[in-house]
C-alpha cells in the first residue's frame, strides 16, 4: 500500500496540535509567491487612457471608437461615431507590436540564441517576452500590459469540479493537455532561468511562479497571431494592442497588414452606430476550440461542430480498394472529420468518405476501373448523385447509428444539461463547460435526426424504383458552382476537418510559399498554435503577406479575458 500524503505538525506552546491539510498548504505557498509576482496598483480600467494616448503617440488610430464595458462581453471597442461597413477605422504600426522580433532584440535575446525551445517555439518566447517587459518599468510596453487582465477564463484557471463538467466532451483531452504541458514548460524554464548563464540579467529570477507563467500563456494563447516580417520574408507571431479588445461575432475576417505602410489594418464588419460596439470574427472556430484557446462558449456560432474519427479498416477485405478510391478524391483512408451544426451536417469530403466506407466490391470496381471512373471520382461529394439507393440507405445509417453511440458516452442527459444551467449560484466555468458539453449533444442529435430522414428518404426512393441520377461528362459544370459540389480531387479536406489534434508540443508555425505570395495577410488574434500546443485554426491560407494597401482584409481571432462574459475581453 502507497504512503498517505502527510504534512507534520507542529505542537502549540498549549500542548495543542495544529494540523495543516496538503491543499491548504498549497494554498499558502501560492499566496506567498504571489506576493513576489509583480502587480500594478489600480484596474485594468484604470490604465485605459494611458494605452489610447500611447497609441495615439506611436500614430495609430484612436479617433472612431473608445474602450468600454459591455457587461457578460467584458471590455470591447465602442463606436465613437457612425462607422461604415468596410471603412478603415483601425491601424496599430508595427512599433506597438510584441513580437518575436522584439523578444530577439530585447533582455531576453541572449537566451533565446541559446534555447532551442525558444527558438522553435515562438508562442512561449512571447510568453517570456512579456514576462520580461512587465517586469520592466521601463519598457515600452507598459501602458499595453497595465491593461491585460490579471487573470483568464481559460481551462488553465479552471477548478477540479469545474474541468470535471467537461468529461466527456471533445474538450477534455485538451484541456488535459493543456494544463499538463504548461506546468512542463514552467518547470522547465524555471530550471533554465536559475541555472543558464544566459538568463543571468532577466528580471524574472526573484518572481517566476506557476500562477506567473498561467497568466503569461493564457495571455499570449488568447492574443497570438501572425504577421509578416518587416521583409515580408516570412511570418511571424505578435501580439497586438488595442485592436486586440475586440469581441468576436460571426461575419467575414475583417484585419489584413499593410505591409506597405508596415501597420495591421481593420475595416468594419458593418454599419456601425455611434455607441454601439465594433466587433471583429475570430474565425471559423468550434466552441470547443473557443472554450480551449480564448476561454469563451459563442452562443448562436454558426461554425459549431463536434469532430468524428472515423477510418477504414486494415483488415476488410476491401480495404485496398476502398482506399485506394479514397486516394483518387484525395482523402485519406482514416481521418478526423466533423458533423455540423448546421443541415446537412456533413461535409462533402466526410459525404464521399462515407459513400466509399460503405461501398460493395462491384461498386469499388465501378470507381476504380468502370466506363468514366476517374470522372466518376468528382461525383463522390455531390449530393445529386449517388452511388445507389442501397448505399445511401447504408451511410445514413451508419451515421445515425455513430452519432447516436457517441451521445452515449455522455454522463448526463441534454434536459439534464438544461436544468444544470439554470441554477443561478453556477460558476462562470462551471456554466461554459456545461453549455459546451449541451452543444456536442445538440449537435449529435440533429445528425441522428438528419441520418434518420435521410435513410427513410432514400429507402422510399429504393421502394418505389425511382430512378438513380446517371453521371454524364456534361455534368462536370454543375460541380464548378456550389461549394459543396466541388470536385473532391481538386480540395483538400475543409478547415475543420484538417483540426486533428496532434500531440501536445509547441510549434513555431511556418508558412508555406504560397501564403508569401498572397497581396493579402489576415490576421487572426489567438491563431497559430496556442501555447500548450493544440492546434487552433488551419493552416490553410491563414497567414498570407500583404504588400499593399488593404482592402478587404482578412480577419482576426481572438479570445476573452478574466471578466465575466460569453466573448469578450
Amino acid at each position: 500500500m502507497g504512503k498517505k500524503s502527510r504534512v507534520k505538525t507542529q505542537k502549540s506552546g498549549t500542548g495543542a496540535t495544529a494540523a495543516v491539510s496538503p491543499k491548504e498548504m498549497m494554498n499558502l505557498i501560492s499566496e506567498l509567491l504571489q506576493r513576489l509576482s509583480v502587480s500594478f496598483e489600480g484596474t485594468r480600467e484604470d490604465f485605459f487612457s494611458e494605452l489610447m494616448a500611447w497609441a495615439a503617440e506611436c500614430g495609430a488610430s484612436c479617433d472612431g471608437f473608445e474602450i468600454s464595458n459591455f457587461a457578460d462581453e467584458g471590455y470591447g471597442l465602442k463606436a465613437a461615431k457612425d462607422i461604415k461597413a468596410e471603412e478603415l477605422f483601425l491601424w496599430i504600426p508595427r512599433k506597438m507590436l510584441m513580437t518575436v522580433e522584439s523578444a530577439k532584440n530585447s533582455v531576453l535575446g541572449p537566451l533565446y540564441s541559446q534555447d532551442r525551445i525558444l527558438q522553435a517555439m515562438g508562442n512561449v518566447t512571447l510568453a517570456l517576452h512579456l514576462l520580461c517587459e512587465r517586469a520592466n518599468p521601463s519598457s515600452p510596453w507598459l501602458p499595453y500590459i497595465k491593461t491585460l487582465p490579471a487573470d483568464y477564463d481559460t481551462p488553465l484557471y479552471f477548478e477540479e469540479e469545474e474541468v470535471r463538467h467537461l468529461l466527456a466532451t471533445q474538450a477534455i483531452q485538451d484541456v488535459l493537455s493543456q494544463y499538463k504541458n504548461t506546468a512542463r514548460q514552467y518547470a522547465y524554464f524555471y530550471k533554465v532561468i536559475h541555472t543558464h548563464p544566459n538568463a543571468s540579467k532577466l528580471p524574472l529570477k526573484d518572481a517566476f511562479t506557476f500562477d506567473d507563467y498561467r497568466w503569461a500563456v493564457s495571455s499570449v494563447m488568447t492574443r497570438q497571431n501572425q504577421i509578416p516580417t518587416a521583409d515580408g520574408s516570412r511570418v511571424t507571431l505578435a501580439l497586438i494592442p488595442l485592436w486586440d479588445m475586440c469581441n468576436h461575432t460571426n461575419g467575414l475576417i475583417t484585419t489584413g497588414y499593410n505591409l506597405e505602410d508596415d501597420r495591421c489594418e481593420c475595416v468594419a464588419l458593418k454599419d456601425y452606430k455611434e455607441g454601439e460596439q465594433i466587433y471583429i470574427f475570430y474565425g471559423t472556430r468550434s466552441n470547443a476550440e473557443f472554450v480551449i484557446h480564448n476561454g469563451f462558449f459563442f452562443e448562436g456560432n454558426a461554425h459549431d461542430r463536434v469532430k468524428i474519427k472515423l477510418g477504414v479498416s486494415k483488415s476488410e477485405r476491401l480495404y485496398a480498394m476502398k482506399a485506394e478510391v479514397l486516394a483518387r478524391a484525395g482523402i485519406p483512408a482514416s481521418s478526423v472529420f466533423a458533423l455540423h451544426c448546421s443541415e446537412p451536417p456533413i461535409t462533402a469530403q466526410l459525404l464521399a468518405f462515407l459513400r466509399v466506407f460503405c461501398m460493395t466490391e462491384e461498386e469499388l470496381r465501378d470507381y476504380l476501373v468502370g466506363d468514366h471512373a476517374i470522372n466518376k471520382i468528382f461525383t463522390l461529394g455531390n449530393t445529386e448523385f449517388p452511388v445507389s439507393w442501397e448505399n445511401e440507405i447504408k451511410l445514413w445509417t451508419f451515421l445515425e447509428t455513430r452519432a447516436a453511440l457517441l451521445l452515449k458516452t455522455y454522463k448526463t442527459t441534454a434536459e439534464e444539461d438544461r436544468s444544470m444551467l439554470e441554477k443561478p449560484d453556477l460558476s462562470l466555468h462551471s456554466r461554459t463547460a456545461i453549455k459546451l458539453r449541451l452543444a456536442e449533444k445538440e449537435i449529435l442529435e440533429r445528425a441522428v435526426s438528419s441520418g434518420r430522414a435521410k435513410r427513410l428518404h432514400f429507402q422510399k426512393q429504393l421502394d418505389e424504383g425511382a430512378p438513380l441520377p446517371l453521371y454524364e461528362e456534361s455534368d462536370i459544370a454543375l460541380l464548378e458552382n456550389a461549394d459543396a459540389k466541388l470536385p473532391i480531387i481538386l480540395r483538400k479536406l475543409e478547415e475543420e476537418d484538417e483540426c486533428v489534434q496532434e500531440e501536445m508540443n509547441l510549434a513555431q508555425i511556418k508558412p508555406d510559399a504560397a501564403c508569401l505570395d498572397s497581396s493579402i495577410t489576415p490576421v487572426l488574434n489567438g491563431q497559430c498554435k496556442d501555447l500548450n500546443g493544440t492546434q487552433e485554426d488551419p493552416p490553410g491560407g491563414d497567414a498570407v503577406v500583404k504588400e499593399s494597401k488593404v482592402e478587404k482584409h482578412d480577419p482576426s481571432t481572438k479570445r476573452t479575458e478574466g471578466e465575466p462574459k460569453d466573448g469578450g475581453k
